[in-house]
């Protein structure tokens, strides 16, 4: 079963299943991506914080993953 991303999954999960996701993360601030809280926060909660669109991300990721 392919691994999907949705607005609760937890940010530590999609980092561990592909590291090449973390890009994505960087590009919206995210920037400690090693600390406790952002790798245990699900992508809905890390986009309410930066200001990003989660729909929008996890469209992104899903589609980077697909590749």
């Amino acid at each position: 079963m392919a691994f999907e991303v949705t607005k609760s999954t937890v940010i530590g999960d999609i980092l561990d299943h592909d590291s090449t996701t973390a890009q994505y993360f960087l590009e919206m601030g995210m920037h400690c991506l090693g600390c406790p809280s952002a790798r245990g926060e699900s992508l809905e909660e890390a986009c309410m914080v930066h200001g990003v669109d989660a729909d929008e991300l996890v469209k992104k990721i899903n589609a980077h993953l697909a590749k």
